[in-house]
């Protein structure tokens, strides 16, 4: 069946963007009259030209900044009028301090900022994510020397290599000599509210190790108190160097800096995010709250672009993952070697040098509704700054609530999600039922102690942990 030569021509203006908004009123007009149903074409018209076109988005070196990346290489920020300057940021403060000031429009965020600086724990801004980036990606890695320490205690599998997932079991009793010959333990993770500091908190202590506490209304933000393990801020790419020059014995990080420490023979990653919690949420798209209230179309059409990327590297089957990480590679993104990023990207994950596993799912960017902003993972994140004392005193179930909510805005995600599918760029059945949707998921099992999070119940959560602050504790 031919096209109407008028809807053909509509149809090329709509892909023109600088004629997108004064187009929109006469294209939904004539396709009514048309074809008396124009449902896919009045869905564009909802959202109307951007109010900013010209935007600079930050970002750290890591894998997981590859929807930003692609949604410039491929044009999708483009296709709605948006002209993205990308730019490298050197650690996770310096972009937040971007974005809260207006020096960055967006950035690539630990999913833990925008909720940290909400309730003011650091810098007090209101900002919110309307894109979560991706689920896993992320690994503990130890310096050579303590896997050796480690291993005696690592059960092994026929071939002896190693069983995963390694709990730090193993690690108990080489940290325990260290204690006993009055030797600090030191790990290293990339910022106080960042997954990697709860991650690698949530292993130690499932191992009966206890990571420290904070208690900033006594002024001690340090996260050291009670620890049996110190751990400390250095930035992702730095890692590698920090650990093979002895001043951390390990970190958690994501990639390709522990696939880096293999490649460089320094070190060998123990533990994936996944095996610690399995399609755990990452990194989220931040930006003020403010900036989606002043500039909306800009917010639904750069939220657009971003769901775009995501599903381009998760489609057929991560078919797309090696022209990824072609593109990561390059010294602007990543700039890590295309052979180190490629080792996690594209479905695997190196262990012990040599020791090659199938990790198809280290990084999903957009099945298992990736991208949605569910207030469940932004709960999670508040009851593990409740856990370590970052949030120092209880607060009701519905303060985690209305913070989440605050925070996560599904509702802007929604506006851009429907848009995808009435342009048939995307199906309903790619999203969550975005009319029906509570933004919680339900109760997830999957974490290497084996506790179930139920993201409706957070005191009740953080009531289940042997080593912990409990819903009403304070540090001490």
């Amino acid at each position: 069946m031919s096209t109407h030569p008028v809807i053909s021509k509509f149809s090329a203006l709509l892909k023109c963007h600088k004629k997108r908004a004064a187009s929109f009123p006469l294209i939904k007009t004539t396709l009514v009259a048309i074809t008396g149903s124009a449902l896919s074409f009045m869905a564009l018209a909802e959202i109307g030209e951007p109010e900013k076109e010209e935007l600079k988005f930050g970002f750290i070196k890591l894998t997981d900044m590859a929807p930003l990346a692609i949604a410039y290489e491929k044009g999708y920020f483009e296709d709605e009028g948006l002209y993205v300057t990308l730019e490298a940021q050197a650690n996770w403060k310096v972009l937040l301090d971007g974005v809260i000031d207006g020096q960055l429009d967006g950035a690539h965020m630990l999913a833990g900022q925008p909720l940290a600086a909400t309730i003011g724990f650091g810098t007090k801004a209101h900002i919110i994510t309307p894109f979560s980036m991706d689920l896993n990606g992320n690994a503990i890695t130890v310096s050579n020397d303590i896997w050796e320490q480690m291993k005696p205690y690592v059960p092994l599998q026929a071939d002896g290599k190693p069983i995963h997932p390694i709990k730090a079991d193993s690690l108990k009793p080489v940290v325990d000599k260290y204690r006993d010959e009055g030797k600090p333990f030191k790990m290293g993770m990339v910022f106080p509210v960042s997954t990697h500091n709860y991650e690698l908190r949530y292993w130690l202590a499932a191992g009966g190790i206890h990571p420290g506490y904070y208690a900033p209304s006594k002024g001690d933000i340090s996260g050291l108190i009670d620890a049996q393990v110190q751990l400390s801020v250095t930035p992702p790419p730095q890692m590698p160097a920090t650990m093979e020059a002895g001043t951390i014995f390990g970190y958690c990080v994501g990639e390709p800096w522990n696939q880096q420490a293999v490649f460089k023979g320094i070190g060998v990653p123990v533990i994936t995010d996944y095996e610690i919690w399995k399609d755990n949420p990452e990194k989220v798209f931040g930006i003020t709250k403010e900036f989606s209230e002043k500039y909306p179309n800009t917010t639904a059409r750069m939220v657009k672009a971003l769901i775009r990327a995501a599903a381009w590297l998760d489609a057929n089957d991560n078919a797309n993952r090696p022209e990824a990480v072609k593109i990561l590679s390059q010294s602007n993104y990543v700039g890590a070697d295309y052979d180190v990023i490629a080792n996690s990207m594209t479905g695997t994950f190196e262990y012990e040098k040599g020791d090659k596993r199938q990790v198809p799912d280290f990084n999903v960017f957009f099945r298992y509704n990736a991208t949605y902003p569910y207030y469940s993972d932004a709960i999670w994140y508040l009851t593990q700054m409740r856990r370590w004392g970052q949030i120092d005193e209880f607060k009701p179930d519905s303060w985690y609530i209305d913070v989440a909510k605050s925070v996560y805005r599904p509702d802007l995600y929604a506006i851009a999600a429907k848009e995808l599918i009435g342009e048939g760029t995307l199906k309903a059945a790619d999203f969550p039922n975005l009319e029906k949707e509570s933004g919680f998921r339900p109760p997830q099992k999957d974490f290497i102690d084996d506790i179930v999070y139920d993201g409706s119940k957070p005191n009740a959560y953080i009531e289940l942990f042997p080593i912990g602050l409990k819903a009403k504790e304070s540090a001490k």
